[in-house]
């Protein structure tokens, strides 16, 4: 499985505590071994999916889109304040 990221995901990356950032590893892991772990959107987002995991007791969402059958685009990573809207903007 081929894991991209966006350039947008590449900077919230950067900005990741250690244990936040092992938690974000899990939860890349599960999805590179179960694409439809993550709930599909509808409507302005469809084509994506999000998938919940937590770090620190805060539950935390990565949004991605399967590009083909071995490859998963990872779009953004946060908690849910303000996610979704950035999520729309940053949608690539």
């Amino acid at each position: 499985m081929e894991i991209r990221q966006t350039p947008h995901f590449a900077r919230l990356l950067k900005k990741l505590q250690p244990n936040q950032k092992k938690s974000l590893d899990k939860a890349v892991a599960a999805i590179a071994m179960d694409p439809s772990l993550g709930d599909e959107k509808v409507g302005d987002l469809s084509g994506i999916s999000v998938y919940k995991f937590r770090a620190n007791k805060v539950e935390w969402l990565l949004a991605y889109r399967i590009i083909s059958k071995g490859e998963i685009k990872l779009l953004i990573v946060g908690t849910h304040e303000n996610f979704y809207r950035d999520l729309k903007r940053t949608d690539s």
